[in-house]
């Protein structure tokens, strides 16, 4: 293909993957997916390269980019198979995040594959919102290792029954959102390589990674050579672990770059322990930052750079080490230590620190007396850091995570909760030429009583400014106005109102 040709294929494969997401959010029953948008779409080759995404979750494209060979390599692929998985292990993120793979083929030709991610608000833990103080994989849920859902378009049937008895319809029927929207995927692009032939198809996948290739080796050099060291610290683990260090040095040579991460500490009991697919996925959303737009989402954008951390670190965990946070908190001081590095190489580009959390709230009952039984979950936005070209933003998502708030009028439809306060907390962001964003203030009365988990971040630590900018204000968590921990699990009665108070972004200048 020439240019013009490739540019064309690129945006019709990515345009697939958004398709692929809408037909997701519409049909699934959660807030989680269908309000809170965390869910990724993404399309592989027959060996499990990345050559399409929409631009969805980053924790969970990237992992799916690290990890996807391996889960599709050594199984004899036919029409109509799907798979699922969730093992962290192997391939996942943490037990919420299920995902499913579907193959394409055409005249009977595997080409590749259609996947996608979804989080599900109960994957089978005793909490609610199953996203408990963990100290074990086997207390996070239910555990999927990778199993056909379908084998020919013929659905196990025990596969079902046993999904369904571990966490109940809805999860059942968003799965089969997530179904409808691989059928779609494939549909989609087997008509697409019908048309180029799978001979042409196949050289396009390999142009587009190529080219992806070019592109970051070009653009990679504007990060001068040398070594560059970071250390930054999580507040805790939910036990007796405080203060955890993860430290990178980060070695750029002309044509490739290590980020080795030599000196984190060890994993934990609780679990803000990583997988090291989630670890890659943090590292390769920032690199991925220093490319041009127009740089094709694909394997070879990472082909230059080389990861290592030491087995049963905090970064590179082993099973049975929980990792229900590791997902959604570790992951998000992973980017800062990478930027850290980064900004000695490149000052005048890399912001400062951004909240540095997702702010994750469980909340529900499981069977009260009435026999009624809910589960909720959702993470907050906090301030973005102050940078070189201008100030932070006040009250987004950031980093790892591209999700939505949960909108006031639906939460409050499906669950026994109101919404008091929600505003952006001023003055939260740190000062500096360009100031950090402010984060936000987010009030929840309870209407009944429930159980209700936080994991949050920054509660101790502040995320740091740069080149003399004042570091963002920590967060805080109080339950009626009575201080509470970063990570902690309680139950509330109705009437008593949670308040999270997210993180603002360090100042810079």
């Amino acid at each position: 293909m020439n240019q013009i040709e490739l540019a064309i294929f690129v945006s019709r494969c990515v345009a697939i993957c958004e398709e692929m997401g809408a037909v997701l959010r519409q049909a699934a029953f959660s807030p989680n997916i269908k309000d809170r948008l965390d869910f990724s779409c993404a399309l592989f080759d027959s060996s499990g390269e990345l050559f399409a995404q929409a631009a969805h979750v980053p924790v969970h494209l990237g992992s799916m980019a690290f990890a996807m060979a391996y889960i599709v390599e050594k199984r004899a692929w036919a029409e109509g198979d799907m798979l699922i998985f969730n093992d962290p292990y192997l391939g996942g993120t943490h037990l919420p995040d299920v995902t499913l793979v579907q193959p394409f083929f055409v005249a009977a030709q595997l080409l590749g594959f259609v996947a996608n991610r979804a989080h599900h608000a109960n994957i089978g833990a005793d909490s609610p919102g199953s996203m408990p103080i963990s100290s074990t994989l086997e207390e996070e849920g239910l555990l999927i290792a990778p199993s056909y859902l379908f084998r020919q378009g013929n659905p196990d049937e025990a596969l079902f029954t046993h999904l369904e008895t571990h966490l109940g319809g809805n999860t059942i029927g968003d799965l089969a959102a997530q179904g409808s929207a691989n059928a779609l995927g494939v549909q989609r692009i087997e008509d697409l390589a019908s048309k180029t032939g799978a001979c042409v198809f196949q050289q396009a996948v390999q142009q587009t990674n190529q080219y992806g290739f070019d592109i970051a080796l070009k653009s990679l050099k504007v990060i001068p050579v040398g070594r560059y060291q970071f250390e930054d610290r999580l507040d805790d683990d939910g036990f007796a672990g405080r203060d955890l260090a993860i430290a990178v040095t980060i070695d750029v040579s002309e044509d490739h770059l290590t980020v080795d991460f030599s000196g984190t500490d060890n994993q934990v009991k609780g679990n803000v322990n990583c997988p090291l697919s989630v670890t890659a996925a943090a590292v390769f959303y920032c690199f991925r930052c220093l490319l041009p737009e127009y740089a094709p989402a694909c394997s070879g954008i990472f082909k230059p750079i080389h990861i290592s951390a030491p087995d049963a670190c905090l970064v590179n965990a082993q099973r049975p080490a929980a990792t229900a946070a590791g997902n959604v908190e570790t992951s998000q001081r992973i980017v800062d230590c990478i930027f850290g590095a980064l900004a000695q190489a490149l000052p005048d580009i890399i912001p400062a620190a951004s909240q540095g959390t997702m702010n994750n709230i469980a909340m529900g009952i499981h069977h009260d007396d009435q026999g009624v039984s809910w589960d909720y979950y959702e993470t907050l936005g906090g301030g973005t850091g102050g940078g070189p070209l201008g100030p932070g933003i006040s009250a987004v998502q950031s980093h790892m995570t591209n999700t939505l708030n949960t909108p006031i009028e639906s939460l409050e439809m499906h669950f026994p909760l109101r919404i008091k306060r929600y505003q952006i907390r001023r003055g939260s962001g740190g000062e500096g030429r360009y100031s950090g964003g402010d984060g936000l203030i987010r009030e929840y009365e309870f209407l009944s009583s429930a159980e209700a988990t936080l994991i949050t971040e920054r509660r101790r630590h502040s995320p740091w400014g740069l080149s003399g900018g004042r570091p963002g204000q920590a967060g805080s968590n109080m339950l009626d106005d009575v201080p509470l921990p970063g990570k902690c699990q309680l139950t509330v009665e109705a009437g008593q109102i949670l308040r999270v108070e997210t993180p603002g972004g360090g100042g810079w200048g």
